[in-house]
């Protein structure tokens, strides 16, 4: 990690970080396409950790400095190595239980969201406490069930408490991109907004949130996690069960093929569904 002395401004590898009084706004930029990839997972450990022990800082907004990718997903050839670099800020090598120490954090997460963001990305937003999505380029999905996995990082611990059983079963076992309009409407981000009116938005959003009383603003998150944030034990068995599945021949196969059809290339993962469509043949 490399850290800027500029005020008002943290830097690090795949991470930018200006702060706004007691808001940071952390731009996302890890070449080529915003993999969760090791670098990218240790930014955000350093990321976390810092802004927690600035007590000033109170809110935190992430957002992406590629037009076409938030977070696209993880990379599927360095699991073990970022798995570990989560281990730094949990203990455990999980970024399932990586994500739930964020929704449990005392910082008040926003996620704004333009491009594709799939499966360890979606679940990176899941666990950030709002997300507001660009009408026009954001694309979701959780793609993992074509690969003959479960997701890793929590999806089936949000999904279904935000949208309900029979909704999160469709995101989860359909492996298709949705758009933010009908993202919004599953209860998968809490709004979709024109893109030029996006980061307005959620700039006076974070701000009115940030001028609050910080014991209050805790204390409601506090209750609300409490109602709707799964324990730490069903993020771990999550964790576990995807570790073990990603060995398997039948997974390793698909993931083969799928590199074959584009995988984890920017101009092929434009079009995912050629990718999947791919695994078929």
């Amino acid at each position: 990690m490399s850290s800027s002395t500029t005020p008002g401004a943290w830097t690090f590898d795949t991470i930018t970080v200006q702060r706004d009084g007691p808001v940071l706004f952390a731009e996302i930029l890890a070449p080529p396409m915003n993999l969760l990839g090791p670098e990218l997972v240790r930014d955000l450990v350093s990321l976390i950790q810092r802004a927690e022990a600035d007590t000033a800082c109170r809110v935190v907004v992430f957002k992406s400095g590629d037009p076409d990718y938030f977070i696209s997903h993880v990379d599927l050839t360095r699991i073990p190595e970022y798995r570990q670099e989560a281990a730094k800020l949990t203990g455990v090598p999980s970024i399932a239980l990586l994500f739930r120490y964020l929704s449990a954090s005392r910082l008040v997460t926003i996620a704004q969201i333009e491009g594709r963001v799939r499966s360890g990305g979606s679940e990176f937003v899941l666990a950030c406490d709002m997300r507001f999505a660009a009408l026009e380029s954001a694309v979701f999905a959780q793609f993992e069930s074509a690969f003959g996995q479960i997701p890793g990082g929590g999806a089936t611990q949000y999904l279904a408490r935000l949208m309900g059983r029979a909704r999160a079963l469709e995101v989860l076992l359909s492996a298709e991109d949705y758009s933010a309009d009908l993202a919004e409407r599953y209860g998968w981000i809490n709004r979709a907004l024109p893109a030029n009116a996006l980061g307005a938005f959620v700039r006076a959003l974070a701000e009115r949130i940030a001028q609050f009383p910080p014991a209050g603003v805790l204390a409601i998150k506090d209750r609300i996690n409490a109602i709707t944030l799964a324990p730490t034990d069903d993020f771990r068995r999550d964790s576990d069960l995807f570790g073990e599945e990603v060995r398997n021949a039948e997974t390793q196969h698909r993931i083969n093929a799928a590199m074959h059809h584009g995988l984890q290339t920017r101009h092929a993962e434009m079009e995912f569904a050629n990718i999947i469509d791919g695994l078929a043949t």
